[in-house]
C-alpha cells in the first residue's frame, strides 16, 4: 500500500536542504503524485515513447539509460512498452534509499541498478535516454557537460527524453502558474505549512529553468531537434534528437 506524504506535516525548528533520503524514498510515490502535475501522464508515455524508438533502432542500440531513476517507475514503464523485447536498461541513481528499493521491486534481468552519480558515468553507446525530473537537481554548470556527454552516446536514430518543471520569462506567466501549481497541491492535501516548508527545503537544491534555457542547452549540446511533447502548468517534457 502507498503511504501517504508527510515528511513536511509537522512545524521543524530548522529547514535542511532537500535529499533523496530515506524519509523521502518511503512516500516517494505519492510524494510526486501529489506534487508534479502531469506525472502520472508522463512517465507511462516515456516509457512507450522510448520503446518505439527502440524498437526502430539497430540491434547494437538495444540499450537504454534511466538516469535518476528514484524508484524505477520509469524503467518499469519502458519494460512493459517493451514487451519481450531484448533491451539492456541501465537505470542509475545516487541515492542508495532509492537504488535499494528500486532493485528489489524489480527483478527483470534486462536491468541493471547502479548506486552513481549520473555525471561521472561511462556511457555505453544507447538508443535511448529517459531523464525525468533530474536535471533540476544538479548545479547548472555542470548540465551542459551532462547532455554532451549522452549526446556522444546516442546513436544518431536515438532519443532523448526529458522532463522539467520550467518557470517562464514573462513575470505574469511565471506568477500565475505558480499560483495554480500551488492550488494543485491544496487540492491534494496538502497544507500550508507542508508546502511552505518543503518550498524551503528545495530553494537551494532545485533550481529550474526556463525553456529558453533548454533549448539553447540543447543546441550547445549537439542536439539538432527539439520537440515539447508535453506540458501541464510549469513542468513540461521534451523529446530530443541527435
Amino acid at each position: 500500500m502507498r503511504q501517504r506524504d508527510q515528511v513536511y506535516r509537522d512545524p521543524k525548528n530548522q529547514i535542511v536542504d532537500f535529499a533523496f533520503d530515506d524519509r523521502v524514498a518511503d512516500v516517494f510515490p505519492d510524494m510526486i503524485r501529489r506534487s508534479v502535475p502531469g506525472y502520472e501522464t508522463v512517465i507511462p508515455m516515456a516509457g512507450l515513447l522510448a520503446a518505439r524508438h527502440l524498437q526502430q533502432t539497430p540491434d547494437v542500440t538495444a540499450r537504454a539509460y534511466d538516469l535518476g531513476c528514484s524508484l524505477g517507475a520509469t524503467t518499469m514503464a519502458l519494460l512493459r512498452a517493451l514487451g519481450n523485447d531484448a533491451c539492456e536498461v541501465l537505470a542509475v541513481d545516487n541515492a542508495e534509499s532509492m537504488i535499494q528499493r528500486a532493485a528489489a521491486s524489480i527483478t527483470d534481468p534486462r536491468v541493471q541498478f547502479l548506486c552513481a552519480d549520473v555525471r561521472g558515468l561511462d556511457f555505453k553507446p544507447a538508443g535511448a535516454v529517459l531523464l525525468n525530473y533530474v536535471l533540476q537537481f544538479l548545479p547548472t554548470d555542470d548540465r551542459l557537460e551532462l547532455l554532451q556527454r549522452i549526446r556522444s552516446a546516442l546513436a544518431p536514430e536515438g532519443l532523448l527524453i526529458l522532463s522539467e518543471k520550467i518557470h517562464f520569462d514573462d513575470a505574469q506567466d511565471d506568477a500565475f502558474y505558480n499560483a495554480v501549481h500551488l492550488d494543485y497541491k491544496r487540492a491534494n492535501g496538502y497544507s500550508e505549512l507542508e508546502i511552505s516548508q518543503k518550498r524551503s527545503a528545495l530553494e537551494n537544491v532545485m533550481i529550474i529553468d526556463t525553456e529558453a534555457v533548454h533549448r539553447k542547452r540543447f543546441r550547445n549540446a549537439g542536439f539538432t531537434r527539439v520537440r515539447k511533447w508535453y506540458q501541464c502548468l510549469n513542468w513540461a517534457s521534451f523529446l530530443v534528437s541527435p
